[in-house]
């Protein structure tokens, strides 16, 4: 599929939490024609009218074509569209609430733009935030958005990347019980994670990518003494991943390295990896959203389509307040318009 501009789906993420009004700032900021791109929003009108009202924002928005869902994407115009899906319960749903129909509906927009970008209909998809308790009221089983996208695109192993430009975060475990974390760790899944990484990275533009692998246990595991995790799996993995060719140093200390990595001491000492692995979820994510919480980007590897997304929750006490910062958001479009590139 070719088009005059790429082509973002931008979905709407929980309807109850800043997913719309995220997607309504990027819109109010969007110049047709000085930008490089063209949004697709995977949404419901009468809703963003509502979000529109409530945070004070004009509606409806100049540039802005709405048109069914069904309508074929080669006669789509060259302005923002808004694809409306049907939502009975745009103008009644509750914001800042857990409900069993946003939960519903944030997945059919996710499904649709997903099915989108397989088809090659868009250049990739930005997808704001979901409740994952509302996922479940719905009935959906999944726990998140890189599990249900891993689903539709058939992949069996997907990673969850972390992006700022201060720091870089790969988990080799997503959403996962702390204690499930050792029996879920093999080589081949800490060498996938590492392969995912170095990928993203050159795909990003890196051209020399230095990644450090990050041990499971205290001290590294002190040569078995708290654990031998890192002599079974990330020894190995790290060890094949120097085979192939890769620039890869580990098992690091977490609480040791990522010391190194606030934004004063990457000021003043440079920055010695592009990338880190890191073998479960708050392992990774805690320095990361020290560090960029404002701007970091959530994407996911291993797809056969480029996903983006902020890397907050839906904010349920933000919600249509008009206050949550669109940073974030902003910085999850330029990924995935950079990785298109790199891709294409």
């Amino acid at each position: 599929m070719s088009w005059q501009l790429p082509r973002l789906a931008l979905t709407l993420g929980d309807p109850a939490g800043v997913g719309p009004e995220l997607v309504l700032k990027t819109l109010s900021e969007f110049d047709v024609g000085n930008e490089k791109w063209l949004p697709v929003i995977y949404g419901n009108a009468a809703l963003l009218q509502r979000v529109a009202a409530a945070i004070g924002q004009p509606w409806p928005l100049s540039g802005l074509t709405v048109i069914p869902p069904d309508v074929p994407c080669n006669v789509w115009p060259q302005t923002a569209v808004l694809l409306d899906f049907p939502f009975d319960f745009a103008t009644s749903l509750i914001p800042g609430q857990v409900q069993a129909t946003c939960g519903r509906q944030a997945y059919v927009w996710i499904e649709a733009a997903a099915r989108d970008a397989l088809a090659g209909k868009v250049a990739g998809i930005v997808t704001a935030p979901i409740h994952k308790v509302a996922l479940h009221l719905a009935g959906v089983p999944f726990p998140g958005h890189t599990e249900i996208l891993a689903d539709i695109t058939g992949v069996t192993e997907a990673h969850m990347m972390f992006w700022s430009e201060q720091l870089v975060v790969t988990l080799v475990t997503i959403h996962e019980p702390i204690a499930k974390v050792p029996q879920l760790l093999s080589v081949e899944k800490v060498l996938a994670a590492i392969r995912a990484t170095a990928k993203a990275m050159q795909a990003s533009g890196k051209t020399a990518v230095h990644i450090g692998v990050l041990a499971l246990n205290p001290h590294a595991g002190e040569d078995g003494l708290f654990g031998n995790e890192e002599i079974k799996y990330i020894v190995p993995a790290i060890a094949e991943a120097r085979k192939e060719g890769l620039n890869v140093s580990g098992p690091l200390v977490p609480d040791a390295f990522f010391s190194f990595y606030n934004k004063q001491a990457v000021a003043q000492t440079g920055r010695q990896y592009d990338a880190f692995v890191a073998m479960y979820h708050d392992q990774g994510l805690i320095p990361f959203k020290m560090v960029a919480f404002e701007e970091g980007v959530n994407t996911t590897l291993g797809l056969p389509i480029i996903r983006t997304s902020p890397d907050h929750g839906t904010a349920f006490d933000l919600a249509w307040q008009g206050v949550a910062s669109g940073a974030s958001f902003k910085a999850a479009v330029q990924l995935a318009l950079k990785l298109a590139s790199g891709r294409s």
